[in-house]
């Protein structure tokens, strides 16, 4: 690992603040966008609709309240990365100007439910989309499943194809964040994640001891539950994501979970509006910021 990674790696680590997540894509665009105010009527084809994403992104990015001493990472996806701030690859911008340190969202979305629980779709061209991340100084990735029942089956196929991927990941030298979500609305959500945690230990203890990875899972329904992953060897950091909880929401449970910090996505974004001044923008953005940040550091 060169310094910087050294640099990156320590940050994430120890560092006090959360991961925001920039990296709704897809399906999910114009969604996000029209949350932002931006509507469908505005842009005539996807490339349009890209460039408005990336003005989105460049703006919160950009904003003065975006500031390292509350976020460690952001988190992008493919199209971002590929896209410019002020002359720079969005990665090497985050973490040249802003000491952000900057992750590229990498699955292709999720596989039709089976056994409880959705796979990720196949990856093609991995490799040469992580050989472009650590071109474009990406630090690490993110990928995500979901556990909808307590299928111990559906559990196991989640978590062996994420840490195989992850291990496919940490060998170009990228630092995997491993995600199977468990769905909030689950009836048997605490069961799921009894389950989920004996299968991410049991991968952990089978890794060669250099290898690291990021954990991001839904915030669980015993407060603590994951406070032995948190202090695991192999694991950078537990990251959590907000689900569906509204931001208070989150924060509120997120808070009642030590050493666990937020990696929240719609939560981060909430109320802000293009037809905002910067002023208000930016106040906006600097209050959410602040309120997940507090939640992250209990």
């Amino acid at each position: 690992m060169n310094m910087k990674n050294i640099e990156q790696l320590n940050l994430m680590h120890s560092g006090k603040g959360f991961i925001a997540a920039l990296d709704q894509s897809g399906g999910s665009t114009p969604k996000a966008l029209s949350q932002y105010g931006v509507l469908e009527n505005q842009y005539k084809n996807e490339e349009e609709m890209y460039t408005l994403v990336h003005e989105m992104r460049t703006r919160i990015i950009k904003s003065p309240a975006f500031d390292s001493q509350y976020i460690l990472g952001a988190i992008l996806f493919e199209n971002t990365m590929d896209r410019k701030i002020d002359g720079q690859w969005t990665g090497e911008y985050l973490w040249e100007k802003k000491h952000i340190i900057p992750f590229l969202k990498v699955d292709k979305g999720l596989a039709d439910p089976a056994n409880g629980v959705q796979l990720m779709k196949a990856i093609p061209n991995l490799n040469e989309l992580l050989d472009r991340a650590v071109e474009r100084k990406i630090f690490g990735t993110k990928m995500r499943s979901v556990i909808k029942e307590a299928n111990a089956i559906g559990i196991q196929e989640v978590v062996g194809q994420q840490f195989a991927v992850g291990l496919q990941i940490f060998q170009k030298g990228l630092i995997p964040i491993i995600e199977p979500e468990v769905d909030i609305y689950s009836a048997d959500k605490q069961k799921s994640e009894e389950i989920l945690k004996e299968e991410i230990k049991k991968q952990l203890n089978s890794l060669d001891k250099d290898v690291k990875v990021i954990l991001k899972l839904s915030i669980p329904t015993v407060n603590n539950f994951y406070s032995d992953l948190i202090s695991d060897p192999h694991v950078v950091r537990v990251v959590a994501l907000s689900g569906g909880y509204s931001r208070e929401e989150a924060n509120q449970k997120l808070a009642e979970n030590h050493g666990l910090i937020a990696s929240f996505s719609r939560a981060l974004s909430e109320g802000l509006s293009a037809q905002q001044l910067d002023s208000e923008f930016n106040a906006r953005l600097e209050n959410s910021i602040k309120e997940i940040y507090e939640a992250s550091i209990t």
